[in-house]
């Protein structure tokens, strides 16, 4: 069985553990504050439901459609 070494989601190196490493999961405080930059500049964005999509998430079947 392997053990799998996390990476920096920014750079992508290798990651110590959370013990090992105060900016888990980020390798550095460099990364962490590209990463935060990323977000406060709107490069990421969480997906808003559509009004197609019901509660659980599946989308809701055409107005047209008789049951």
């Amino acid at each position: 069985m392997s053990t799998h070494t996390p990476q920096c989601p920014s750079c992508r190196r290798a990651v110590l553990t959370r013990p090992e490493n105060p900016c888990f999961p980020f390798c550095s405080d460099r990364c962490r504050a590209v990463d935060l930059g990323k977000w406060l500049g709107g490069e990421y964005r969480i997906a808003q439901r559509t009004d197609d999509e019901d509660e659980d998430g599946d989308t809701a079947p055409p107005s047209n459609e008789l049951n």
